[in-house]
């Protein structure tokens, strides 16, 4: 039966889990069958599954985690059962390729599917679904010609008027990632400095806890990946936040707005290997795309798979197509910036 569960960050826990995986998963798995690792929501991931299976006869076990996936896969070491992790972000994408728990996969689905911006170059990652992070602004207290760029948000004039959640996380090292990436360290770290400094108070909560924060009146901009303001508009209780706040695509002159994506790797010591290429062919093509983008919001990284209405309505802004290599490269220095700032200490 399929494996559900939530694990914690703990090589301990990794070990024991790993040693219930084994009798659950069975090394010498059959050929009908993959296992996946994934972090992200099991409404979103299961219909995706369970299509897959329904098209191709192969049952797949997954085990849906908090966090931890690394330290399982490295404490499960050889005897690892799983084929394919699915992540929320391509920095933990990167850092499972650099830990070495990848392996490097191809075919021509792939390549055809999905774009070389969404995938690394020799096939260790791919992109599965896309999502911007632009800036959340106050109808009634932002007028919306005052944000054109991520830079704004450095100008004194919206001291006090700022929140996020705290810097540390993916989502915010995705973002000072791609201004190292286009802008240079030192301004980049100028830029964060400055951001801080107009923070209404220290970074907490997650994002759509930063739009209730503009709804309430305690800031005034945010910044927040796209795919909250639908999940929002579907909630009876959060839609007045998400109504309260025009969604501003930044850096349409220059760059593109800031984008970051979900993806998969196929792990290093795969038992199923041909199933694990079969899954990622799947999630790339159109059926699974168009639930994997409709679903969550998101924008499917095959082109000409229709959108959801509700991204839609946001028209056709340019993105920052080198946002995911930026992240790969510069992720790290984006950590090592925001703790020697203290960003999370607040202004």
């Amino acid at each position: 039966m399929p494996m559900k569960k939530i694990f914690k960050r703990s090589a301990k826990v990794a070990l024991t889990a790993s040693i219930a995986a084994a009798s659950l998963f069975s090394v010498a798995a059959s050929a009908s069958e993959v296992n996946v690792y994934t972090d992200r929501q099991e409404f979103l991931i299961a219909p995706l599954l369970e299509a897959y299976t329904e098209a191709t006869g192969t049952k797949v076990n997954v085990v849906y985690a908090s966090g931890g996936m690394e330290e399982r896969i490295k404490a499960e070491g050889r005897n690892s059962p799983v084929d394919v992790v699915l992540t929320v972000d391509v920095g933990r994408l990167v850092d499972m390729v650099n830990e070495g728990l990848t392996q490097s996969v191809t075919s021509p689905a792939l390549e055809a599917n999905i774009p070389a911006e969404f995938r690394a170059e020799d096939g260790s990652w791919y992109g599965l679904t896309f999502r911007a992070r632009p800036v959340y602004a106050s109808k009634e207290r932002v007028d919306p010609s005052e944000i054109n760029s991520y830079l704004d948000l450095a100008d004194p004039k919206w001291k006090g008027r700022i929140c996020t959640r705290p810097g540390d996380h993916d989502y915010n090292l995705g973002l000072l990632a791609a201004m190292i990436y286009h802008h240079g360290e030192e301004t980049a770290r100028e830029w964060i400095e400055g951001v801080k400094s107009n923070l209404a108070r220290a970074p907490q909560g997650n994002d759509r806890g930063q739009v209730k924060n503009i709804y309430d009146g305690l800031c005034d901009l945010a910044i927040v990946n796209t795919y909250y303001m639908g999940a929002m508009l579907a909630s009876d209780e959060q839609r007045p936040w998400a109504e309260s706040v025009n969604l501003l695509f930044v850096d349409q002159d220059t760059v593109g707005t800031h984008i970051n994506m979900s993806g998969a790797v196929v792990a290093r010591h795969s038992p199923n290997l041909d199933q694990a290429i079969e899954l990622l062919e799947f999630l790339s093509d159109d059926v699974a795309q168009q639930m994997y983008a409709a679903g969550n919001t998101e924008y499917p990284v095959k082109e000409g798979v229709e959108r959801s209405d509700i991204v839609k309505m946001w028209g056709e802004p340019k993105f920052d197509a080198e946002s995911p290599g930026a992240i790969a490269e510069y992720k790290g220095l984006a950590l090592r910036i925001m703790n020697e700032i203290d960003y999370n200490a607040g202004p």
